[in-house]
């Protein structure tokens, strides 16, 4: 189980929505959610279906909280520059936390077949698709151990 903590604070257990699927599924069908749910990649999200509703952290690639919005059922919410990692959880629960525009927050205890980076976010993911088409070449281009 993941951990989503703000200063050596755990804040709540936090779901990790990075696959396509597990990002499009999010909160649909739910009639709650215990903790949290973090996205990534996402630049926006939308309570389109959805049955309650929630506040939304947008945070950059080191998960600086960038922007916070409460979002009600049947809306789409605006992309936010610069983010690239959704925090969803409960209505009311970002203020409970007491969690603000700049809060620096780490997930703990991800899976470790993920092959986190810094913050749970690899190379690849921190620089987004670009990033992961220049990678891509990057390491087919180099030499093989055994090749040299």
């Amino acid at each position: 189980m993941a951990w989503l903590v703000r200063d050596a604070t755990v804040l709540a257990s936090v779901e990790i929505a990075d696959t396509f699927r597990t990002r499009c599924v999010g909160l649909l069908g739910r009639d709650a959610l215990e903790g949290a749910l973090l996205l990534r990649p996402a630049r926006s999200v939308h309570t389109i279906g959805m049955r309650f509703a929630i506040d939304v952290a947008h945070c950059d690639t080191h998960l600086r909280v960038l922007h916070i919005t409460r979002m009600v059922p049947y809306r789409l919410g605006r992309p936010v520059r610069r983010a690239c990692v959704i925090i969803e959880a409960a209505e009311g629960t970002f203020e409970h936390w007491g969690l603000a525009v700049g809060d620096e927050l780490a997930v703990h205890g991800e899976d470790p077949g993920h092959q986190p980076g810094e913050h749970g976010l690899g190379p690849a993911q921190r620089l987004g698709a670009a990033g992961e088409r220049i990678l891509g070449r990057v390491r087919r281009s180099q030499p093989s151990a055994g090749s040299r």
